[in-house]
């Protein structure tokens, strides 16, 4: 049975702002291409109300309030589509990443939602449910807590660094003479005697 060791704090971190920076280009470009959207059509109309709308504290509030909602919304839907269909996101393949069950069993798409929606309570106060996984015997953080996940660390094969052994034993291969100059290496292997048979 292969044993992985859960996903530290740091290499966690650096997985999570791979996964911001990409949530926040393309959320920019899709911003962008909706204010051009926007000037355009308000261009065409009548220029001194749509000046008027942007100087009015309350409407301008409420395109804020609209816009931190579609950006926890893209948060939201991108965590939960890469964790509920192969538990890693493209931070965590590039950290060798993967969120499982509790119990070790892939998560679904509910509990990869109900992950996802867990980020807003461990960085309500201050993050403190992201650093918790720091120091959590399972590295788990608040919402990990909630959505009873862990991130282990998964390296995939063509990743891995080492050697792969079989378990089952190894046929020695035939002696070996490596002739030719003098003081030239001659390599050999000893095989055990053949076991007498049992007359019993």
């Amino acid at each position: 049975m292969t044993i992985y060791k859960f996903a530290g704090f740091w290499r966690r971190l650096v997985a999570y702002l791979i996964d911001s920076t990409i949530i926040t280009i393309v959320f920019f470009v899709l911003f962008m291409i909706a204010m051009m959207a926007f000037l355009f059509g308000s261009m065409s109309g009548n220029s001194s109300e749509w000046l008027a709308d942007l100087m009015d504290p309350t409407k301008a509030s409420l395109i804020l309030i609209f816009t931190w909602i579609f950006y926890v919304a893209m948060t939201i839907a991108y965590f939960t589509y890469f964790h509920g269909t192969t538990g890693r996101t493209p931070g965590k393949m590039l950290l060798g990443l993967q969120v499982l069950s509790a119990d070790g069993t892939p998560i679904s798409f509910g509990i990869a939602f109900l992950r996802a929606v867990g980020y807003l309570v461990s960085g309500a106060l201050f993050n403190i449910g992201f650093i918790w996984a720091a120091f959590d015997k399972r590295k788990q953080g608040w919402h990990d807590k909630i959505a009873d996940t862990v991130v282990i660390i998964k390296e995939q094969e063509n990743q891995s660094a080492g050697i792969s052994i079989s378990d089952q034993p190894a046929v020695l291969p035939e002696q070996q003479n490596y002739g030719g100059q003098a003081g030239a290496f001659k390599g050999q292997i000893n095989q055990p005697d053949k076991m007498p048979e049992n007359n019993n």
